[in-house]
């Protein structure tokens, strides 16, 4: 039940006025501390993590967002009346459509305004959420929304089946009929909307029953999609004459699909350049050492110098994101973080004050420098 569900805001610990950015940045934080990777075989993290991406995906898409805030879960519960893709219209067969609304709706205007001349239809916008390896490497999508088209049952015409309309009388198939009006500088001429055909131009004896003489009809419409290697986050994609079907003869709009990236437990993407954080250990910072370390196609070696220091970073070229419509790819920065051992045993103990009393201050140049510094 709706009810039962906690305040979006309240999930990602953000407030109302939040911004984009911070919705974001709350998400990324607590999509990594849920995230299943992170949490392996934990049901409650695994739920927290299905809660804060559907809040996600509402409070990142401002159409979302407005309904919620303004009617909370109802805008999104089938139940209330108040959901669907389409939600708001009433009355055009199974798909909750108020026929008088259609064209205003659709068309920027109402029926009785309309011109007969071409009218192109409205583009659709939906959103997609990917996740992180889906946006870099691309992939196929079977996507299905909801669009308008020409009527199947009259292809667009709006008369019944095998019945054609018929021009205007009134205004001749113009749409327009010119009005006198008498005023006191004289007869004044001027034009106006046919009220006999509401400015079609045509006359519809006998109208399409399935769309009631509009010429559209509201369809579920599905499509595969190519999402392009190296997509990020806000960015989208447009399939050019997927939208709404036009009116007499109009092109049909576009579809926009809006792509949302889920972070990634491990890697933060920076344009095509990726960055992690890898602990090692004391020995292998003092010493030097080879580790693996995670890259998008696996694992790879990586060579730690001896003597290297905590938050020291290192490349790994052409390991990063590939670059749309390009075979070129970013980098991988690797920030290295030496861990401090913990609950030492008394041997380790002893082992580690004869390694600190033989270093003196010889083997710490930079401890040196500061406190020398810091007496002058």
């Amino acid at each position: 039940m709706a009810e039962t569900k906690r305040d979006y805001y309240e999930v990602l610990g953000v407030d109302k006025s939040a911004d984009e950015n911070t919705i974001k940045k709350a998400y990324r934080t607590l999509a990594k501390k849920y995230h299943p990777d992170m949490n392996p075989g934990d049901k409650e993290a695994e739920a927290k993590f299905k809660e804060v991406n559907e809040a996600y995906d509402v409070l990142s898409d401002p159409d979302k967002k407005a309904k919620y805030d303004q009617f909370g879960h109802a805008a999104f519960d089938q139940s209330s009346g108040m959901g669907g893709g389409f939600g708001g219209f009433g009355g055009f067969g199974d798909f909750g459509f108020d026929i008088n609304d259609l064209f205003s709706s659709f068309f920027g205007g109402s029926s009785s305004s309309r011109r007969n001349g071409p009218i192109r239809g409205e583009n659709v916008n939906i959103r997609m959420t990917l996740t992180f390896e889906e946006a870099v490497f691309g992939c196929k999508k079977e996507i299905q929304y909801k669009k308008v088209q020409k009527c199947s049952e009259c292809g667009g015409s709006g008369a019944e089946k095998g019945t054609s309309p018929k021009t205007c009388s009134a205004c001749g198939g113009s749409g327009q009929v010119r009005v006198q009006t008498r005023t006191p500088f004289g007869i004044m001429q001027s034009s106006k909307t046919c009220d006999t055909c509401g400015g079609t131009g045509r006359i519809i004896e006998k109208k399409c029953q399935k769309c009631r003489g509009r010429g559209l009809e509201a369809i579920d419409k599905k499509l595969e999609v190519n999402i392009p290697a190296g997509i990020d986050d806000g960015q989208s994609i447009a399939l050019r004459g997927q939208g709404n079907d036009g009116l007499n003869g109009g092109s049909a709009g576009d579809l926009n699909i809006i792509i949302s990236v889920r972070p990634h437990p491990v890697f933060e993407r920076d344009g095509f350049d990726l960055y992690c954080e890898i602990p090692i250990t004391f020995a292998e910072a003092t010493l030097g050492a080879d580790i693996d370390v995670p890259t998008l196609e696996g694992t790879q070696k990586l060579t730690i110098p001896e003597g290297t220091q905590t938050g020291a970073m290192f490349t790994l070229k052409n390991k990063g994101v590939t670059r749309i419509n390009s075979k070129t790819r970013g980098n991988m920065y690797i920030t290295v973080i030496i861990e401090t051992p913990k609950s030492l045993t008394s041997e380790q103990r002893n082992l580690l004050k004869k390694f600190a009393d033989a270093c003196g201050e010889s083997n710490y140049s930079k401890k040196a420098g500061f406190f020398k510094r810091l007496k002058r």
